[in-house]
Formats: structure tokens, C-alpha cells, sequence
């Protein structure tokens, strides 16, 4: 059986219709299935739908969180909740065209074990968060020595790689990035973005920029050695003005005036500061690992095999 995983956030103009356009897909291509919704703590009428959807076809299953814990949680509670023997992670805006889970489904029958979805183009992005997204991929890919610069979070997993990944305790999990490094047979299927039906998106700018910085610090140390870069900058600058100034103490002809001083001395507390920030950030993502709080809470059920 394919178990269809799919975060929604505020998306109740969005659930009857992802329904029934990949429970037509895969019907067509007479493929065992159940999809499953990740309620991931909306605050329109997303579970309301969900829980409509269920009643209507016993294939339809339903989590809900207790509140919003983010897509990388939701993803991750799908995983845990579906019961197929391989896995395909899609989103609910379909802006991950259905019709390619066929073309994933094949190819896992055909032995591959990893299935990624690779996006041809951005669909439409503005010039900067195209911009923004290209660098983020492009850091991300440099720390994993992965091409992950076209990755998305839409592919299919089979059910060996979904247990590693479940193995995995990290609470500050990235999916997108996890998926790739595990390894396994990978095959991948290029999709183009289509066009968002219904709705809005819900990601902001400060949000993606939020996420951006959560995924790198969780999967890379990377930031940790800006650290030593700045303050070999540091050193070689303060080496610098410290030969100018013997020399110019030597020749007779030094400055008065704090002018020099006073910015050394502000350039110095800026490398400092930025220096405590990244490693107290590194610091607090280890004290959250430490707590051992949970990914998510969920609150309700819907659907067949309620518990």
C-alpha cells in the first residue's frame, strides 16, 4: 500500500480538492492507498474539512496537532502515522502535481528506495526569494556534499528508508535534507510548480528567513567557523595597525586624537557580538535537544483505526 502524507496549515479551500485530485491518480492507476492529512494546528475550518473527507472514504486518515509545531514536525508525524509499505510526502496547495506520484510509484517498483522530486523551474517566485531560496540551497548543499539546490519536500520513501528516518531523534529535524542524506537507491522525477488553486501562502519573509537559519545551524556547523574567520581577520587587521603605529611612535610623527581608537574599538565589540550570537545560537539548539520535549502533540484523529 502508498501512504500519501500531506501537511496542511490554514488550508480549507485546499483539502477537498488535494482529495480528490491524487485519490483520482492513484485510482486511475489502480494503486493501493490511503492518504493522510497533518492537521498542523489551523485556525480555519482545515479540520472540519479533514474530518468531512474521512467520512466519505474510509481511504482518508486525519491527525491534528495541539497547536501549530511547523511543516518539518507535521511531515514527520505523517511518517510516523502511515501504514504503507512506501511513503510519498506531498503538499497540500498541489502545487506538487499528483499526477507524478504515479511516475514515483513506478519507479519504486522497480526497485528504487529514495524517489525526489526535482523541480524543473521555481513556478512563480519574486526575484528575491528566488535569490534567497538559490543561496540557501546553495549553503546547504556545500555543508551535505549534496546537490540539493532543485530538492523539494515532495518524494517518495520506502518504508526501510521512513524507519531510519524515524530512528532519527533529532528534534530539530530537516526533512528535505535527512531524506537526501540517507542514502539508498535514489532515483528522481522532475515536476514543474503549478500554479496555487486556492489560497495564499503562508510562508512570510521572516519566516523563510527563520527557517533558512534553523536548517542550516540543525544540519551544519558551518556558521561555527565564521567565528574563527572573523577573528583571524580580527588578528590580522589589529597586527596591521599595530605596525603602523610603532612605526609612526618610532618616526615621531604619531596622531593624537581617539579617532583610531574608538573604531577599533566598536569593530572589535561588533566581531565579539556577532561571535557570542552564533555560538549562543548553536547553544540553544543544544538545549533544546537536551529538554527531549517532543516533535508535536496531537490532539485529535480522524479517519479509519482511530485511537
Amino acid at each position: 500500500m502508498l501512504s500519501v502524507v500531506i501537511p496542511a496549515f490554514n488550508e480549507e479551500d485546499m483539502i477537498c480538492r488535494a482529495a480528490k485530485a491524487i485519490s483520482g491518480e492513484l485510482i486511475h492507476a489502480e494503486i493501493d492507498y490511503e492518504l493522510l492529512f497533518i492537521d498542523d494546528g489551523s485556525t480555519d475550518t482545515t479540520w472540519i474539512q479533514i474530518g468531512e473527507c474521512a467520512e466519505q472514504s474510509e481511504r482518508i486518515r486525519g491527525v491534528r496537532f495541539s497547536r501549530n509545531f511547523g511543516k518539518e514536525s507535521a511531515i514527520f508525524a505523517g511518517l510516523e502515522q502511515a501504514q504503507g509499505d512506501c511513503v510519498v510526502v506531498i503538499d497540500c496547495d498541489l502545487q506538487h502535481p499528483p499526477e507524478k506520484i504515479v511516475e514515483m510509484y513506478k519507479l519504486w517498483e522497480e526497485g528504487y528506495e529514495v524517489i525526489e522530486g526535482i523541480k524543473a523551474d521555481r513556478g512563480e517566485e519574486s526575484k528575491f526569494y528566488s535569490f534567497a531560496a538559490e543561496s540557501f540551497y546553495r549553503i546547504i548543499s556545500k555543508a551535505m556534499q549534496i546537490d540539493m539546490e532543485k530538492a523539494s519536500d515532495f518524494k517518495l520513501l520506502d518504508r526501510k528508508a521512513v524507519n531510519v528516518l524515524l530512528n532519527m531523534r533529532e528534534r530539530n529535524a530537516f526533512f528535505r535534507a535527512l531524506s537526501s542524506w540517507i542514502g539508498f537507491d535514489t532515483a528522481t522525477v522532475e515536476f514543474e510548480v503549478a500554479r496555487r488553486e486556492e489560497g495564499t501562502t503562508k510562508w512570510t519573509t521572516w519566516s523563510l528567513i527563520k527557517y533558512a537559519v534553523s536548517n542550516i545551524a540543525s544540519f551544519s556547523s558551518a556558521p561555527m567557523q565564521i567565528v574563527t574567520i572573523l577573528g583571524g581577520l580580527m588578528l590580522l587587521f589589529s597586527i596591521i595597525l599595530g605596525a603602523i603605529a610603532l612605526f609612526q611612535k618610532a618616526k615621531g610623527i604619531a596622531l593624537e586624537g581617539f579617532t583610531t581608537v574608538i573604531i577599533i574599538q566598536l569593530f572589535t565589540g561588533s566581531l565579539i557580538m556577532i561571535s557570542l550570537g552564533i555560538i549562543g545560537y548553536y547553544i540553544a539548539k543544544i538545549y533544546d535537544e537536551m529538554k527531549g520535549r517532543p516533535r508535536y502533540i496531537i490532539s485529535k484523529k480522524c479517519g479509519f483505526h482511530q485511537s
